[in-house]
């Protein structure tokens, strides 16, 4: 029998450009390299920073992690939104999320962000055997 875990999230564009203004590093503590290069080549990077920290706390929120607890502490950057080959966003996970995952038995991690206005939103779904 198969499970499906799933975690949603929505973040203002806004609130992301001023948190980041405010603390330029905080970046680096959140998103990858690979994300950070992929987003500030973009002509507005905060709507796709935003669009990828909602997929992070979407992902943490499915495994039952969430952003409290043991989940902040550098798990943010254990989810990492990649370009599938057609472009289309994928989730690579490593560390202790991976290990959630494989303690959930998780074979399959889906992942889709929208943007619209101020806002970016992240759905993430997760399938598990049992």
């Amino acid at each position: 029998m198969m499970r499906i875990l799933q975690g949603i999230d929505i973040v203002a564009v806004s609130k992301m450009e001023r948190i980041l203004a405010a603390s330029p590093g905080l970046a680096s503590e959140i998103f990858t390299e690979g994300e950070r290069r992929y987003c500030f080549s973009m002509s507005r990077p905060h709507v796709h920073l935003a669009g990828r920290f909602a997929a992070k706390e979407a992902c943490l929120k499915a495994l039952g992690m969430g952003l409290s607890g043991e989940g902040i502490d550098g798990a943010l950057r254990e989810v990492e939104v990649v370009a599938g080959t057609s472009g289309k966003p994928a989730l690579r996970v490593t560390g202790r999320v991976e290990k959630t995952g494989g303690k959930k038995n998780v074979c399959q991690y889906t992942v889709s962000i929208s943007h619209s206005g101020d806002f970016a939103v992240a759905s993430v779904i997760l399938v598990a055997g049992d």
